[in-house]
């Protein structure tokens, strides 16, 4: 498939399946939450055709790195609940794997425990059955799609340190990354304050952690 009919396809797809699917997925995730403590917001979407296709073109070694996107690429569609503490994401973890059968989680922190960077927590879920249409093209529809779950620090410093961050690399001087660094320590700091100060003031499970 040229690059051309890639794109055609995948924006095709976009406005016909996924789009739609993505709706009805926020829809059902909002409804599993009701009652759930502290949940800020609950959404998905489908990925952009920009996103898309830069994914689907990445290169590894001078070869491409998804050889059939459409099947390969998992986040087609991405959701995201926005938790207002740390002790939150485990009570969200709780309600998700009871709703939703996962193909994988993991954790995602930085690399050391003197770096700072992205924190968060994220899953590959199946697509419940019952949110695919009877008269949907099966060849065509994802079976699955990511879930991340965040802090209102985690997720306020991702996506500002993603707008800013994701440029040519000759334009991020190590000044910059020093910048970036020191905004992510001042996320994580702030996160755990409000983590303690809702332990101690409402009695709330403390839980270890990064």
């Amino acid at each position: 498939m040229s690059e051309l009919e890639l794109i055609e396809e995948y924006r095709a797809r976009y406005s016909e399946i996924l789009s739609p699917l993505a709706e009805k997925l926020s829809a059902f995730i909002q409804e599993v939450m009701v009652g759930t403590p502290r949940v800020d917001r609950v959404a998905a979407r489908a990925k952009s055709p920009d996103r898309f296709l830069g994914k689907a073109l990445k290169q590894v070694e001078g070869r491409l790195k998804y050889e059939h996107p459409f099947e390969q690429i998992q986040d087609l569609i991405g959701a995201r609940i926005i938790v207002f503490y740390k002790q939150d994401v485990d009570d969200v973890c709780e309600v998700i794997e009871r709703y939703f059968r996962h193909i994988e989680n993991k954790e995602i922190v930085p690399d050391a425990a003197n770096k700072f960077g992205y924190v968060g927590k994220h899953y590959i879920l199946a697509i419940p059955e019952d949110l695919v249409s009877d008269d949907a093209d099966r060849d065509r529809t994802p079976q699955f799609f990511e879930l991340q779950i965040k802090t209102l620090f985690q997720h306020a410093w991702s996506e500002a340190e993603h707008d800013v961050g994701y440029k040519p690399t000759d334009t991020i001087t190590p000044h910059h990354q020093r910048q970036l660094a020191f905004t992510a320590a001042q996320a994580w700091g702030a996160d755990h304050i409000f983590a303690q100060l809702h332990h101690e003031l409402n009695g709330a499970q403390l839980h270890a952690g990064h």
